[in-house]
């Protein structure tokens, strides 16, 4: 049995660098899908999205569902759980309505936004600045707001008055 060449260990060495180099490449574009990311409308969301957002272009992502730009910095994920009626923060956005996570904003800083209203549910995470997140959503709108719209947001000026 004839011994390896140091030509050969560097080879090896080299392909096995290579191989994980590759693989950690890969793994650094995978987007968790939501629940319900297998939704035939969550492909034309995804194929609606723009190639860049106010600050950032568009990611190659992995993951059914999803998008992603500036290197993850903003991540958008369709198919998330549909929203009950609640108490937080809800904004409107070119006919969109968004309904911010208050509790993760606080606790982490960074932004979540999830649809109301709409089948499916689109989330849309951000960890920049808030103040650029209008921008982001407006960007956003086109994809989103074709699925149909089934409640909306409403305040406390909506709300009947009973005395």
């Amino acid at each position: 049995m004839r011994k390896p060449t140091t030509r050969t260990w560097i080879g090896s060495a080299v392909a096995v660098v290579a191989v994980t180099g590759g693989l950690l490449y890969v793994d650094g574009h995978r987007v968790s899908a939501a629940p319900h990311a297998d939704d035939a409308k969550c492909d034309k969301v995804v194929d609606r999205l723009p190639d860049g957002i106010p600050g950032a272009s568009r990611d190659w992502a992995l993951g059914d569902g999803v998008a992603a730009w500036g290197g993850q910095k903003a991540v958008l994920r369709c198919g998330a759980e549909e929203l009950p009626p609640n108490i937080n923060l809800c904004v409107t956005v070119d006919d969109v309505d968004w309904v911010l996570d208050e509790e993760r904003l606080k606790r982490d800083g960074v932004s979540v936004l999830r649809t109301y209203g709409r089948s499916p549910a689109v989330e849309f995470t951000y960890t920049g600045p808030r103040e650029e997140v209008g921008g982001i959503l407006t960007a956003l709108g086109p994809a989103v707001k074709w699925l149909p719209q089934e409640r909306k947001c409403v305040g406390l000026q909506d709300a009947d008055v009973v005395l």
